[in-house]
């Protein structure tokens, strides 16, 4: 049996990629419960139920427009805009890690959710 040693380091490399988001929101409340199948079963599934806090959310998106801290597409968002329910970004500048850092540490909120 011959195992390629390049296709297993590119999987393991696309985990360092950032994941971005075009639409973020603070929340609280945050929910998981299974919607179906069995814990064994491929169909098995979750639902997140959670609640949009617009408050927070500008909040985190004031802070976001004002970052400036690299070259990385996540570093500045210089399109973040705040609908009055979520902070939009058509660039898809939104990170994930640095919207929930925004929401739960300066904005007071539980956490964030991103599309």
């Amino acid at each position: 049996m011959k195992f390629e040693a390049i296709p297993l380091v590119l999987a393991f490399s696309a985990g360092a990629l950032a994941r971005l988001h075009s639409v973020a929101v603070c929340v609280s409340n945050r929910v998981s419960h299974p919607v179906g199948g069995t814990p064994f079963s491929p169909s098995y599934t979750w639902s997140t139920s959670y609640e949009i806090l617009p408050a927070e959310t500008k909040c985190a998106c004031d802070y976001y427009r004002a970052r400036h801290t690299g070259d990385e597409q996540w570093d500045s968002c210089p399109d973040c805009t705040f609908d009055g329910n979520y902070c939009n970004s058509a660039g898809w500048h939104i990170g994930g890690d640095e919207m929930n850092y925004y929401c739960a540490e300066l904005c007071h909120a539980e956490g964030s959710e991103a599309n």
